[in-house]
């Protein structure tokens, strides 16, 4: 890659650590929505409850949606990403296709292939996603525009509800409920609805499993190479108590050794255990890989007690993200479940006027190649 070729947000990484926004589905929490709320009249016939399908929102709520957008904006984060966590035909068909296991059957293949060939459910799986881009298109547009400060949309791919690593079944150590193929089908659906609605990046994470990571980033590869546009990629993974990704258990070194290939924009930790216990497991990555940083945790670990759902308050988060800031780990910073809006403004004033951490390559070779230039 050339200079010529940067990406405004890489010549932010080079001269500040960014801002990354909260959570979307904590910030929802505080607005009291209910069943009702999430169903609007479209939906108000559904016989599966709702209200734990976030996404929905940006269809039914679009203006709650909106308000939460422009509150982490103007709390300060540089990008935000869109309310598509769970924006799948795979994982929408939790909430609108019955569950054969409650009738004897079970999920598998065949009836993940009717789920990825329903008109429904890549209907509405492409509008949650393309509505989703837009929505944060026009907050980042307005507020940059207010504050003569670019801000970005990243484009959130979450991990599903199903995956390609482990099996369900005790007893068949070797049944995968869902193929490769048909992930990677529903993934490309949501890559080409996300960049349809204007996303300026697109953002893996909370990966658990790295299989099915994989299959997003041979997603991706595929609609840059045939659709011809192609953005920059980040990716972040969610870890466990010994830092290995929760289901395939590949430490942060191999994590990174398995996605460096596709030459991210970043690479990070978010999720997982809160900022003190993700402490050394981010260090570690911090030194391994030769691009910048990311890390957005949980507000501490669940507390239903808490208003938010967890322990940290934004002072809390703050004083860690700080630390990390001021040991030269990140590039990136926010928060993930249990972060509000007034989270990331306490991170952000935190984070001010310290320096970015440093990375190997100068510029990060190769991150936007061209179409025709593999990363997968």
């Amino acid at each position: 890659m050339t200079k010529a070729h940067q990406h405004p947000l890489e010549k932010i990484l080079e001269s500040r650590i960014a801002i990354i926004d909260g959570a979307m589905g904590t910030t929802i929490r505080t607005y009291g929505m209910t069943e009702a709320d999430i169903r609007g009249d479209r939906f108000k016939n559904s016989t599966k409850d709702l209200l734990n399908n976030g996404d929905l929102f940006s269809l039914t709520q679009p203006k709650m949606v909106g308000d939460i957008h422009r509150r982490f904006l103007e709390a300060g984060a540089d990008i935000i990403e869109t309310n598509t966590f769970g924006a799948t035909s795979i994982t929408q068909s939790e909430f609108f296709v019955d569950d054969p296991r409650e009738h004897g059957g079970r999920k598998d293949p065949a009836f993940y292939q009717k789920v990825i060939d329903d008109p429904f459910l890549t209907k509405l799986a492409w509008e949650i996603n393309e509505q989703s881009a837009r929505q944060c298109r026009e907050w980042a547009d307005r507020v940059g525009s207010a504050t003569s400060r670019q801000r970005f949309v990243a484009g959130a791919i979450g991990p599903l509800t199903v995956s390609l690593s482990n099996s369900p079944d005790a007893d068949d150590a070797g049944f995968r409920v869902v193929t490769f193929d048909q992930v990677k089908t529903a993934y490309m659906q949501q890559v080409r609805a996300l960049i349809a609605g204007g996303s300026d990046l697109l953002l893996v994470e909370t990966i658990f499993d790295s299989l099915n990571a994989k299959a997003a980033l041979v997603a991706m590869r595929e609609v840059f190479d045939q659709d011809g546009k192609e953005l920059p990629v980040m990716v972040s993974a969610a870890v466990g108590r010994g830092g290995e990704t929760i289901i395939s258990a590949q430490t942060t070194e191999a994590f990174w050794n398995a996605v460096q290939h596709v030459k991210p924009l970043s690479v990070g930790l978010n999720c997982s255990l809160g900022p003190d216990l993700i402490y050394p497991f981010l260090e570690e990555l911090s030194e391994k890989a030769n691009v910048a940083i990311s890390c957005y945790p949980n507000a501490g670990l669940p507390n239903p007690l808490s208003e938010t759902g967890f322990d940290l308050g934004p002072q809390d988060m703050a004083r860690y993200l700080g630390d990390f800031g001021r040991g030269g780990l990140i590039n990136i910073a926010g928060g993930c479940c249990g972060n509000t809006p007034e989270h990331i403004a306490a991170i952000s004033k935190a984070l001010e006027g310290l320096p970015p951490r440093k990375w190997g390559m100068t510029p990060i070779e190769g991150s936007y190649a061209r179409p025709s230039e593999s990363r997968v």
